[in-house]
């Protein structure tokens, strides 16, 4: 893979629209964005404004924004121990897949949930039925499983599980994965000492060319904490310099970034989107 322009972006609120987003993201020096397709605990979504979405696709024509990851509420568990949570995941799924075709041929991330208690084999199961029910045939958005720590019954905190999952897919083509360096790091993934052995896995695992997207956070605990906790880049136990090689590693070029950091406000995303673009700059000199 050739080495591409540097695609990478926040996490904005939703709440003013797609045009706000995007102007929002190219201010702060990125040139994508994530967002929350709803309120992350749930909840009814708000109607999308067709006259908006006109002005977003021609502000991102206009400006180099090809691509952007929409994040499924946290709330979404499509392998709970409930009926009801699960029949709450299905619907608001279904319901997103539709609201994505507004934005077509992008991509959608969520987590793929928590067993609570019930098998691990049944958990997985329900997933793959989830999306095989909800994914739109002939649908353009590419669902995304997300790397999770491993924290308490969380399932997708080990590359397997997330192959098993897409292995029942019906819609094979449209399946991917989005890596969170936190979240890998807590559940022991050695991305500091040993990021070409953790590529290397993925790929035997699930295949590099399902990588779409990179949450790139830095983390509060150690290596195998399995807690989940976000830090600031180059202020937790990963660190700036393995974060910068992650973002300049060869098999991982034309791959969009999306920072989830914790933040006061939007210019410590800036500030780190700089640094970010300053490392991947002077690494191709």
């Amino acid at each position: 893979m050739g080495r591409d322009d540097l695609t990478i972006g926040c996490h904005l609120s939703s709440s003013k629209g797609y045009l706000a987003m995007a102007q929002q993201a190219l201010a702060l020096g990125g040139n994508t964005f994530q967002f929350f397709t709803r309120n992350p605990r749930g909840g009814r979504a708000k109607d999308i404004d067709p006259v908006d979405v006109t002005a977003f696709h021609e502000f991102c024509a206009e400006n180099g924004i090809e691509r952007i990851l929409a994040h499924a509420p946290y709330t979404l568990n499509p392998c709970s121990a409930k009926e009801e949570t699960r029949e709450f995941a299905r619907i608001t799924l279904a319901d997103d897949m539709m609201r994505m075709e507004s934005t077509p041929g992008q991509l959608y991330n969520m987590h793929p949930g928590s067993a609570t208690g019930q098998p691990l084999d049944t958990a997985i199961a329900q997933i793959t039925d989830a999306l095989n029910q909800c994914m739109l045939k002939g649908g353009s958005t590419t669902v995304l499983l997300e790397t999770m720590a491993g924290k308490g019954s969380e399932v997708g905190g080990g590359f397997e599980e997330l192959a098993a999952i897409i292995a029942g897919v019906n819609e094979q083509e449209r399946m991917g994965v989005c890596l969170d360096t936190c979240h890998v790091w807590e559940a022991g993934y050695d991305i500091v000492d040993d990021l070409d052995g953790v590529l290397e896995e993925f790929d035997r695992t699930i295949g590099l060319d399902r990588l779409r997207a990179i949450h790139l956070n830095d983390s509060k605990n150690p290596r195998s904490a399995h807690k989940d906790r976000h830090e600031r880049i180059g202020e937790g136990h990963i660190g700036f310099a393995a974060l910068a090689a992650i973002v300049n590693h060869p098999k991982l070029q034309g791959i969009p970034f999306f920072l989830e950091t914790p933040q006061e406000d939007l210019q410590g995303y800036a500030e780190e989107i700089a640094r970010l673009r300053e490392a991947y700059e002077n690494a191709s000199e």
